[in-house]
């Protein structure tokens, strides 16, 4: 089964969750090519050891406590708070108290943007006495 994610335009709920907190799973909410945001779920005591995200990385606590280490520093965020991260800048996730955090991937953009084949091809990107082949 495909997972489904947002579509443009679509409302996304990222509130607390309240006592539903313990019960609910790590989801992706958007994913695109160049955009990922996933609301990621850790129990008390649970920690990621350090690694790094393809893009740059912003990271949005929802509710509860973590301990977010990154660039020789440590930092306790709670509801509210969010901090980021360039890109494939190694850090690690220690949980003090079961957390949401809203994580958000940018991925770089591609030094050569997909041509549009439509217009690239269309009979006004020639003059009229050169129609294309």
């Amino acid at each position: 089964m495909a997972l489904l994610h947002a579509k443009a335009g679509e409302v996304v709920s990222v509130e607390p969750l309240g006592s539903e907190l313990e019960s609910t799973k790590t989801t992706t909410l958007v994913k695109t090519d160049q955009l990922e945001m996933i609301r990621l779920i850790m129990k008390s005591g649970k920690s990621l050891p350090n690694h790094t995200a393809p893009g740059i990385l912003i990271v949005q606590c929802l509710e509860g406590r973590v301990l977010f280490k990154c660039l020789g520093e440590t930092h306790e965020l709670t509801s509210g708070q969010l901090l980021h991260l360039p890109q494939a800048e190694p850090h690690a996730v220690e949980c003090l108290e079961s957390a949401a955090l809203l994580l958000t991937i940018m991925r770089a953009h591609s030094k050569n943007p997909p041509i549009n084949k439509i217009d690239e091809a269309s009979e006004e990107s020639f003059p009229a006495s050169d129609p294309p082949a």
